[in-house]
């Protein structure tokens, strides 16, 4: 893949794996398809994924992004983001004669899942995440009288259970792997008891795209992450690159956002994105890049993605016929 003549030293390293994970690559044809299938608009509540381009994007072609479900007009068609989101929006969809397609990533609804089979035991949960975030305000939903959030080792001081032998950590799935193994190591100092979820609730994703960039930490000066800064997974992996020694670190939506000024004294730049973010984004960077002498790109492999999910099953439905029925229900009604 050289770019340029070696002489210069200049290289990228290019991570991978990188960009949209198999929830993201879903939720964005999800919205495309339900496009292509019923016609604009098609409604989404919050961000389908957490990047500029994309949501532009799907702007572009029908999608309306609201903040609330009461937004959306009744007998209209919403979809959930992949973040998921609690079963009292589910209610509020219903009650707005809505049409619904849910585009939660599978990995958040396992999260969820757990959520509710460890409060049906009367387990206190207590969810590692950042409040706020759209995950953990749909997680902490599904029982909200059993979870506590615990936003961070710092957290850990103030957390109070009512049985110590009954309880569980659960988390948020984009986090830093790093931080959230150091705060169950406090929590489980505090409740020796405290059991895990059966499976790593840190998407495949997040780690790995985590453990490629710590590869990239080892050799670049300055690493580049492209991604929003309203994504969780990509502000992670500018902490990871810090953390794992990179001396410069920063987060990108576009290449036009890159300063020169980080280039200063730098042979190798470490380049990755988050799991929201179209490669078309990352090649921008190269090619931004490339026109100042880093041309010379080396691809840095830490693991295979093979994963794949279906999309949601409403897409299978006439969805516009459903809302239709259900505005003419509540018509009867009156």
């Amino acid at each position: 893949m050289g770019r340029m003549t070696a002489s210069s030293g200049r290289r990228v390293l290019l991570a991978a794996p990188r960009g949209y994970c198999a929830g993201v690559d879903r939720a964005v044809i999800a919205v495309e398809k339900a496009l292509e299938q019923y016609g604009a608009p098609i409604y989404v509540r919050h961000e389908i994924v957490h990047n500029k381009y994309v949501v532009r994007t799907l702007e572009k072609k029908g999608a309306i992004f609201v903040e609330q479900t009461a937004e959306v007009p009744e007998g209209s068609i919403v979809m959930f983001s992949a973040h998921g989101v609690a079963p009292a929006v589910h209610d509020q969809a219903a009650a707005g004669k809505l049409a619904t397609i849910d585009a939660t990533c599978p990995l958040v609804t396992k999260v969820h899942k757990e959520a509710v089979r460890f409060a049906k035991e009367d387990y206190d949960i207590l969810l590692i995440g950042h409040e706020g975030h759209e995950e953990v305000i749909g997680t902490s939903g599904e029982a909200p009288e059993h979870i506590t959030l615990v936003d961070g080792p710092s957290d850990v001081a103030q957390v109070e259970v009512r049985d110590p032998s009954k309880v569980v950590w659960l988390s948020q799935t984009t986090l830093s792997v790093d931080e959230t193994m150091e705060t169950v190591d406090a929590l489980k100092e505090k409740f020796p008891q405290l059991i895990s979820p059966p499976s790593d609730d840190i998407c495949y994703a997040t780690q790995n795209r985590q453990i490629a960039v710590k590869k990239l930490a080892e050799d670049a000066q300055l690493v580049i992450v492209v991604g929003s800064k309203n994504s969780s997974n990509s502000i992670r992996m500018v902490e990871v690159a810090l953390d794992a020694g990179a001396p410069k670190a920063h987060l990108v939506d576009f290449a036009s956002e890159i300063d020169e000024a980080w280039l200063e004294g730098v042979d190798t730049v470490g380049l990755t994105s988050g799991a929201s973010v179209p490669d078309v984004l990352v090649e921008e960077v190269l090619e931004w890049l490339g026109e100042r002498g880093y041309g010379d790109v080396e691809t840095v492999k830490t693991a295979e993605e093979s994963i794949t999910f279906s999309l949601p099953k409403e897409l299978r439905r006439d969805l516009r016929a459903e809302a239709a029925a259900l505005v003419a229900e509540r018509t009867g009604e009156k």
